[in-house]
């Protein structure tokens, strides 16, 4: 159930059987390695070293270690990149992102994709069939770093090619496009640009178009390596380390070549990357947002179609934010039982020991930079090890709640935002929050799968619906509630005939003929079954067969009809929670009304308490306690056994 990343191209070799022997006594069972060494291994075009990886391998399996490797293709060598500079990504200023970090590559190019090819097979032929190997990773964290556009002149041809398939003429492209405006038609795919260094701003449908061009290439690009260690190495799985808030390329069709997903986890990290207020950064700083972990745990174990681990955990400070503070003590314990309630398969921690150059010195691993001393993550995960061994994890069941997430909405509220805070991720996340708060737990959706299983089925935002989307959400059994801006924009991103919600109009009986993206310090009240505010977007509505409530004019704020629901604005805390209170209420769900620094987790009849705050919590009667007290303390789990779960 524990994992750990480790670099054995890092240390001392007469360090490897030492290290092996305790991680098996810190409880750890699986180690990841590989995914950086490519140099270390080719260090010429054809010329190998493979020595030291042999001899590394076979001491981790010695030691009863499971091994993931990782394929290598995050980090060309020097030599590939003099070889072919065209590999090399370009910055949207037309700047070429050169050699020297890691992600150093477009994936437009096809001689990335021989190279990667080429590399993969040689792996996979020699490895794959490793009596310690269980698993592989396919290269690394995709798209960090701002990776995933690139805006060189392969790409341009790349998405030339792309475009000539898709629609065939330039009369469909600039249909499509809505190219009459401003006089942009085309008369032959290549003269198509890249939607960049404009004047002011791209075409939006070209912008889209573009970034669903690079989202595909990303899952393509993946694919051929799954495929290549399929046919070298059966019987092992393959999975992807994905990142937090990340939504440049669309995850979801990974589901369809992957065994699992996974994630790396910084939870602490991550307070930075989220537009928190400055008091709630100040508040979680040590800590993490309750919810920051336990959202990418539900999302991701949807993009593994019931499976995820998690393939790297914070064990202290990272290197990486504005500021990087050290956790307070427990929370290392408490973010691995976290990964585990919400159905982690495994949880990783990155990494065995702390660097002693290079970039990521400043990062925590599960030692301190000498030999053998353990840090204080690295005793929280030995903790953790041990508590495992007495406690037997069921299989996760189902939620009640479920979360359509889109990865198109975040490009196209970002690709025209009207308001510069509409931020998709952040809406998402604040909705899932309000749901996590009342003990509910959460699945996350793709648009178009079947949600009929759900009470409650939650769209924070879903601009474009197509046809899949809306028969699955018109079938839904249980209530559904949809967000501002859904059914608010065609394929091609121009406005619905029917005006928004478009493809949703006929469930709700109503459209939006007005928008207003509302400053900071602006808000618009709303009253009724529901009370708050509008803050950052409100809609005008006509229509609604029942109004539960209305604006301060008087406008429709939330529709209902036959059990679909719309909120048409941004809503403040206040309105949010009524929100979801009142639907969770009428679907039937048990609510309990938690701290804002707690929160519940069940795994089968397990339900999990973690408490992010200064102050203990003591919860009502849960079951049979299995571990912990009877009060959950600041930075501690409790778990109870609930009796006919």
């Amino acid at each position: 159930m524990l994992g750990v990343c480790y670099y054995p191209e890092h240390w001392p070799e007469d360090w490897w059987a030492d290290d092996a022997r305790r991680m098996r006594e810190v409880g750890i069972d699986f180690v990841r390695i590989g995914e950086f060494a490519w140099s270390r291994y080719e260090p010429q075009r054809g010329q190998f070293d493979w020595g030291w990886l042999d001899r590394a391998m076979d001491v981790l399996a010695a030691a009863g270690l499971r091994i993931v490797l990782g394929t290598p293709t995050c980090t060309p060598p020097k030599w590939l990149v003099d070889e072919f500079p065209e590999i090399l990504p370009v910055d949207e200023q037309g700047r070429t992102r050169g050699f020297g970090s890691r992600r150093h590559y477009t994936f437009s190019s096809e001689v990335y994709w021989q190279e990667s090819r080429r590399i993969v097979e040689i792996l996979a032929r020699r490895y794959g069939q490793h009596p310690g190997l269980v698993g592989w990773q396919t290269d690394n964290e995709y798209g960090c770093h701002d990776s995933i556009l690139s805006w060189g002149p392969v790409d341009l041809a790349a998405f030339r090619n792309w475009l000539r398939r898709r629609y065939q003429s330039t009369d469909q492209l600039n249909e499509a496009w809505g190219n009459a405006f401003w006089s942009m038609d085309l008369q032959s795919f290549d003269e198509v640009s890249l939607p960049n260094l404009a004047v002011t701003e791209t075409n939006p449908a070209a912008r889209l178009d573009f970034w669903r061009f690079q989202s595909s290439q990303v899952a393509a690009y993946d694919r051929m390596q799954c495929d290549i260690i399929r046919e070298h190495s059966p019987g092992r799985w393959i999975t992807h380390n994905f990142m937090g808030f990340f939504n440049e390329f669309d995850h979801w069709p990974f589901r369809d070549h992957l065994d699992l997903a996974s994630w790396d986890s910084y939870p602490i990290g991550f307070v930075e990357r989220f537009p928190f207020s400055e008091a709630e950064r100040n508040r979680w700083a040590e800590t993490s947002h309750p919810d920051i972990a336990g959202f990418h745990h539900d999302l991701y174990r949807g993009v593994g179609g019931g499976r995820f681990w998690v393939m790297e955990q914070q064990p202290g400070p990272v290197n990486w934010a504005p500021w990087n503070p050290v956790p307070r003590p427990g929370m290392v314990r408490l973010w691995t039982w976290e990964a585990l309630a919400h159905g982690a398969e495994v949880v990783s921690y990155f990494r065995w020991r702390q660097a002693v150059s290079a970039q990521e010195q400043m990062h925590a691993g599960l030692n301190l930079p000498g030999q053998k001393e353990l840090s204080q993550g690295g005793r929280e995960a030995a903790q953790t090890g041990a508590e495992l061994k007495a406690i037997a994890l069921p299989k996760p069941g189902p939620s009640p709640v479920a979360i359509v997430y889109d990865y198109e909405a975040a490009w196209v509220t970002l690709i025209q935002p009207q308001g510069r805070d509409f931020r998709y991720f952040e809406l998402v996340f604040r909705w899932y929050e309000a749901v996590r708060r009342l003990g509910l737990d959460v699945d996350f959706v793709a648009p178009g799968d079947d949600v009929t299983g759900y009470a409650l089925v939650l769209a924070p935002s879903l601009p474009h619906v197509s046809d899949l989307t809306a028969q699955a959400l018109a079938e839904a059994k249980g209530l559904v509630l949809y967000g501002p801006r859904s059914g608010s924009k065609t394929w091609h991103f121009g406005i619905p005939a029917n005006l928004p919600p478009g493809p949703l109009a006929d469930l709700l009986d109503m459209r939006i003929t007005q928008v207003s993206s509302l400053r900071p310090g602006l808000s618009d009240k709303v009253g009724g079954k529901v009370s708050g505010a509008a803050i950052r977007w409100r809609e005008f509505v006509e229509g609604g067969r029942a109004v539960l409530a209305r604006f301060e004019n008087g406008d429709p704020a939330l529709i209902a009809s036959d059990g679909h629901h719309y909120l048409a604005c941004w809503p403040d805390e206040k309105l949010l929670a009524s929100t979801i209170a009142l639907l969770a209420r009428r679907a039937g769900l048990k609510t309990v009304k938690l701290p804002p620094h707690v929160r519940l987790q069940r795994r089968g009849d397990l339900v999990v308490a973690l408490n992010y705050g200064p102050t203990a919590w003591t919860p009502p009667a849960l079951g049979k306690r299995i571990l912990g007290r009877g009060r959950v303390e600041p930075c501690d789990v409790g778990i109870w056994r609930v009796s006919g779960a």
